[in-house]
């Protein structure tokens, strides 16, 4: 049966068990390949669909670097092959998804569809972006993004207060500094040399904006491991210029000579190293920051 042809339950979490279950049987169950991920990771070798994956997951709690390794090759189709993935993602946690619902929901007095769309909206947001693949656990950092949606929304409805005339609540109605949007002082960076142009939007998706590396990296055709590079040094020269004034005040003379000059030189590296990478069999685009 098709996705668009099915009657979907009234849960969002039995919703995703539905779909799981409609992508992953016949005719044409999605697979996974566990020769792609290594054969010496103490998973069994070929091909296993994915519900048998998840019971073998399930079956094995402390083989914590087999689960590490199946869930950043999860995450990265998620993020990078579209939402057929995204979906077996979802289907992959549903059991511990399960378990954070079950929990969030006792003593909880209103619907319990809620609970359970929050913390799908969080796992979710962390699938998407949130989750950095460079680190350990990418699976436990999932599953508490969920948790922590459904716990938020709990604290929402306990701590939300009524207000008859907000006019007259004490307190101070300005915010605090810095009140201005980061995104002006980023932009005022490329004005001044501190960030190329092409590293812009790249830069606002993946710093204000907390978007996944991985797409950012393939949309500017460049590896995850160079554009982290690339991110830490744009990083340092926008510390040093908040320290030194240059980004929120009036650049001197010298130093608006300094900016150029090493923009230009950026420039420069970057298009020597595209120019080498052109002439040789492995491309080696993007190295430069």
């Amino acid at each position: 049966m098709a996705l668009s042809d099915m009657v979907w339950p009234d849960s969002p979490l039995d919703a995703v068990e539905a779909a799981f279950t409609a992508l992953t049987h016949d005719p044409n169950p999605m697979t996974f390949d566990l020769d792609m991920v290594g054969s010496d990771n103490g998973l069994p070798g070929g091909v296993m669909t994915l519900p048998a994956l998840r019971r073998w997951l399930l079956a094995h709690p402390r083989a914590y670097t087999v689960r590490d390794t199946v869930w950043r090759e999860l995450v990265l189709r998620a993020r990078l092959q579209g939402p057929a993935w995204v979906v077996a993602a979802a289907g992959m946690a549903l059991p511990a998804l399960r378990r954070c619902a079950g929990q969030l929901r006792v003593g909880w007095s209103g619907d319990a569809h809620d609970i359970d769309a929050e913390i799908l909206t969080g796992f979710l947001a962390a699938l998407r972006d949130r989750v950095d693949l460079s680190k350990p656990a990418p699976y436990a950092s999932l599953c508490m993004a969920g948790w922590r949606a459904g716990f938020a929304l709990r604290r929402r409805v306990g701590e939300a207060v009524p207000v008859d005339d907000v006019e007259r609540v004490a307190g101070p109605r300005t915010p605090t500094v810095p009140y201005g949007h980061p995104d002006l002082l980023v932009r005022r960076a490329v004005a001044l040399g501190l960030l190329d142009v092409c590293d812009e939007q790249p830069y606002i998706d993946l710093r204000l904006g907390r978007r996944a590396i991985e797409p950012i990296a393939a949309a500017m055709g460049i590896t995850v491991d160079a554009l982290r590079m690339r991110a830490r040094r744009i990083d340092e020269r926008l510390a040093r210029a908040l320290v030194t004034g240059v980004l929120t005040g009036v650049p001197s003379p010298q130093a608006a000579a300094e900016l150029a000059a090493s923009a230009t030189h950026r420039k420069r590296t970057r298009a020597a190293v595209l120019a080498g990478a052109a002439q040789t069999p492995v491309a080696t685009a993007g190295l430069a920051a």
